[in-house]
């Protein structure tokens, strides 16, 4: 189910994003040219999926809402392109090609990643079968999470950590901000598009969180036992800019333990959701596979 499932969407989503780019063509062919070489480079759009699938755990049909679910994905690949840059994280590779910087320059990689963030807030509010209170709720989860106290807050306390140890209370503070923030945004967007109750937006937004988290520590893990064709770009970078991980602050197995124990942390807070949730299970087994 998960690989057929998330096949389609995959492809659903690939067709909207093409669609997407021809509706809001840039006005400078360059620009045009460097949006589309990172958006279009690939990937698993996990953020899009995990969207669709939040709103089918409360009973909606997840394929209505690709719309945002591209519109994640845009701000999700801004993100991309400005942590690969010299002045972050330095990366030549991204999903198996050149960064985009190593493409396009610095400035028009910079430009890039801004025009798809904008673009992003312009084709969600496109979304259709969506109520005025819903657009305007999920413009607020993404601008939070894509802001100072979601990706951009995070990106910050990783800079400032290089070189230098910090806790792991601090390393989960970066996370959640840096790369869980916008995992929390997908879910409760789609939940939310979805018409969630309280109760299971609350419970959706644990099962992010804790998602978000274990996503974070296989990441680390992979930076380590990995391969660059594997996970399409060089491994040991972590480890070359001097940061601290779960990895290099406790050990390989302990970090491997802690994915395992949020994973099932991700999934019993689903306990409440029927089969209209198995997606979402599956999705946090994936994780576990991931982590072997």
């Amino acid at each position: 189910m998960l690989k057929d499932l998330w096949k389609r969407r995959l492809d659903l989503v690939e067709e909207k994003l093409v669609a997407e780019l021809r509706e809001n063509e840039a006005l400078n062919e360059t620009l045009c040219s460097a949006m589309k070489y990172s958006l279009m480079a690939g990937g698993k759009r996990l953020r899009p999926v995990l969207l669709m699938a939040a709103a089918d755990a409360v009973g909606a049909e997840g394929d209505a809402y690709v719309t945002t679910g591209c519109a994640i994905e845009m701000i999700h690949t801004y993100s991309l392109i400005h942590d690969d840059l010299p002045s972050m994280d330095n990366d030549d590779y991204r999903r198996g090609k050149p960064t985009n910087h190593k493409v396009y320059g610095d400035g028009i990689a910079v430009l890039a990643g801004d025009a798809l963030l904008t673009m992003a807030f312009e084709v969600m509010l496109r979304q259709k079968g969506a109520t005025p209170e819903q657009l305007v709720a999920i413009v607020r989860e993404m601008s939070t999470a894509a802001g100072s106290n979601g990706m951009v807050g995070g990106q910050v306390i990783d800079l400032e950590s290089e070189g230098k140890k910090i806790d792991l209370q601090e390393l989960r503070k970066m996370h959640m901000a840096k790369t869980g923030a916008l995992f929390r945004a997908a879910i409760r967007s789609g939940a939310i598009l979805g018409g969630a109750t309280e109760a299971q937006l609350a419970a959706l937004t644990t099962y992010a969180d804790k998602f978000g988290l274990a996503f974070q520590i296989t990441d680390d893990i992979l930076d380590v036992t990995g391969n660059e064709e594997t996970i399409g770009k060089p491994v040991g970078s972590d480890e070359r800019n001097h940061k601290s991980t779960y990895v290099t602050l406790t050990s390989l197995p302990e970090a491997r333990k802690m994915a395992l124990d949020t994973i099932e942390e991700a999934i019993d807070a689903l306990e409440e959701f029927g089969d209209e949730a198995d997606f979402l299970r599956d999705l946090a087994g994936y994780l576990m596979e991931r982590n072997k």
